[in-house]
């Protein structure tokens, strides 16, 4: 009963604070995320809870205990959420011209490539070494992976530049680069489409999705047709 309570508040709050997408940048994005997923504190590929690092505005921390989560290597980084592009602005960017003469600091006044950065229905908070070590890779299914995140669900395999992201996400993930793909005409190979059908498929849409969906909507004005 008190999450339904916090969810009204948060859905309220969201909808009086209406703002354009074209108007949000990456850090104001990140910002308005924080109060999108108040009553959901959990990060993406971990299923780690997190919460204010005390009065730190807008900084997060996960519980490494409440996923099982250990560092592979960097724990300093590990201490922290960060806010993950699911589409990496690597692979929306690349197309613009602004990318091809200087990549992301060059496209920074592009307002296309803002809208694309601040869009948050492509981003969604991670444990920051997760993060990190994602970088700019693509999803894909990696055999044998050992898992080097505790008992987080995430494999990377940093010779053939791929990450597999644990099953319950991969539907997010598809429905995400569809979006991407059918709002800024963003190619997407017959490959890799493919294999996002297929999770699609395997990972239907959550109750959770939805509501994060409705409330995204309420600030940047626009929804993800793929999770309706």
């Amino acid at each position: 009963m008190k999450k339904q309570i916090i969810g009204v508040f948060v859905t309220f709050f969201l909808s009086i604070a209406n703002a354009d997408a074209s108007s949000l940048s990456f850090t104001s994005a990140k910002k308005r995320l924080i109060a999108v997923y108040e009553d959901n504190p959990k990060s993406f590929y971990c299923g780690c809870d997190y919460k204010p690092a005390g009065k730190r505005l807008g900084k997060q921390i996960p519980d490494w205990v409440s996923c099982n989560y250990s560092p592979r290597k960097q724990p300093q980084r590990a201490s922290r959420i960060e806010w993950e592009h699911i589409m990496p602005a690597h692979h929306f960017g690349q197309h613009l011209t602004c990318w091809r003469e200087g990549g992301r600091n060059a496209c920074k006044k592009d307002p296309v490539f803002k809208a694309m950065e601040g869009d948050m229905h492509n981003l969604v908070p991670a444990v920051g070494e997760v993060n990190g070590d994602r970088s700019n890779f693509k999803y894909g299914m990696l055999e044998g992976e050992k898992r080097v995140y505790g008992q987080c669900d995430a494999e990377v395999d940093f010779k053939a530049k791929r990450f597999e992201p644990a099953p319950e996400v991969r539907g997010d993930i598809a429905r995400t680069y569809f979006y991407m793909s059918n709002k800024y005409k963003v190619r997407l190979s017959k490959q890799q489409t493919k294999m996002l059908q297929a999770w699609n498929k395997q990972d239907p849409v959550s109750q959770w999705e939805r509501i994060r969906n409705q409330r995204i909507a309420a600030i940047q004005g626009s929804r993800n047709p793929f999770i309706e």
